[in-house]
């Protein structure tokens, strides 16, 4: 959530961002209700303190009074207050000076590119096809099983997706990371306050139960400094966070039907980091040279893109996404997302830093993926993929692999 005093200062920096980022807002109908309630919070403790007054000379007949206007101002506020709320948690964050203005994913721009593309001497296949073949994506059993959008992933494959976890974790507990299992429930209330707005049109929603499936682990990593305060000291804090997502994918009608690129359930491993104002950027830098070591050490060529405006967050400062190279599609696809958040989330949060001369304010958040097992395990699978229908493991895998170098039809 943006400042109030931030949006009175910079009415038209916010007022064009949103409608950059695809969003209608009445910036000075916001300010106005804005201003009112704050008349109407300044009445309402003017007359608590006269209430006081009163009860201390024991002015019976104004003490009444007061307490009848009390009762009419605090309505009054309390209506205002819930429409200015209402109003300010739908300004999107404003992004930095850098972010391309665009209307979609069309418009993101690539910033650079690593490796190369792989040169078969054969027509390369799909991840679905290659999977079936060799036995180790079964998507029909789970159809029956499950419904659409649910697969069995089985034997070698199921190992590797293992080796892949132990081998990231690895990495981040070098660069400082510490280790989570969070849950895969949300309330809706802390999910609304992460503004990362889950609708039951795009996820799985337990009203009886006032709870929600995540669809990322940061929907949960992100609270867990929620009403909290950090001290100074302790910051950066870095978390990995390992989870199952749940997607209902609307919307996606028709798209990546076959394999496991679009799924209702997956794996991730996802990064959060709490800092100070003054470090968040380069934190976010920091994310995205892990998301490429990676990568380069996988050897599965990609790109780095920035996110423009009209396909970023609602509420990101600036988006960074990888895209690995899909020999089976012939193209680049989303693999990786790098969301600087600044102090959006944390306003709404109520999440903290006191510093250290004993000064209070929001503290920093980025959120990144190290690894979306599903997307990582296609990438492997269609680059590393044999004239014979095998797929060669990743020689860094191997280790955890226990020795095995190639996934073959048994």
């Amino acid at each position: 959530m943006l400042d109030i005093k931030f949006i009175k200062e910079n009415k038209d920096l916010v007022a064009q961002a949103a409608k950059n980022k695809n969003r209608e807002i009445d910036v000075d109908e916001i300010i106005r209700i804005g201003e009112d309630r704050k008349r109407l919070r300044n009445e309402v403790d003017s007359l608590n303190q006269q209430r006081k007054v009163a009860a201390q000379t024991r002015d019976v007949a104004r003490g009444s009074q007061i307490k009848t206007e009390l009762d009419s101002l605090e309505k009054q506020y309390a209506e205002a207050d819930k429409q200015f709320v209402s109003l300010m948690i739908k300004i999107p964050n404003i992004y930095s000076a850098d972010t391309p203005v665009g209307k979609d994913e069309d418009e993101n721009k690539v910033l650079r590119q690593w490796g190369e593309i792989p040169q078969f001497n054969f027509s390369p296949k799909a991840h679905s096809e290659i999977g079936k073949d060799l036995g180790i994506i079964d998507s029909e059993t789970a159809a029956d099983v499950t419904g659409s959008r649910f697969t069995y992933i089985k034997g070698d494959l199921a190992l590797m997706q293992f080796a892949l976890i132990q081998l990231v974790f690895k990495l981040l507990n070098e660069k400082g990371f510490t280790p989570v299992i969070p849950p895969v429930f949300v309330k809706p209330a802390v999910q609304n306050r992460m503004a990362r707005f889950m609708t039951p049109e795009e996820h799985f929603m337990f009203p009886n139960d006032d709870l929600m499936l995540i669809g990322s682990a940061e929907h949960t990593l992100g609270p867990i400094y929620m009403d909290k305060i950090i001290e100074e000291k302790d910051l950066p804090i870095k978390l990995a966070g390992y989870s199952t997502a749940f997607r209902r994918e609307a919307g996606s009608y028709g798209k990546d039907t076959k394999g496991i690129i679009r799924q209702h359930q997956f794996d991730k491993l996802e990064m959060e980091v709490f800092s100070l104002p003054e470090d968040s950027l380069k934190i976010q830098e920091e994310l995205v040279s892990i998301q490429e070591e990676i990568l380069q050490t996988l050897n599965l060529p990609y790109q780095v893109v920035i996110v423009c405006t009209g396909d970023m967050g609602f509420p990101d400062y600036r988006q960074i996404d990888i895209e690995t190279w899909m020999p089976g599609e012939n193209k680049y696809r989303e693999t990786h997302s790098a969301d600087l958040t600044g102090n959006f989330q944390s306003r709404r949060l109520n999440a903290r830093v006191r510093r250290a001369d004993g000064t209070i304010e929001p503290v920093h958040m980025n959120d990144a993926t190290a690894i979306a097992l599903g997307r990582a395990l296609v990438a492997i699978i269609e680059n590393y993929q044999q004239a014979d229908g095998s797929v060669k493991i990743p020689p860094v895998l191997v280790p955890y692999m226990n020795g095995l170098g190639e996934i073959r039809k048994r």
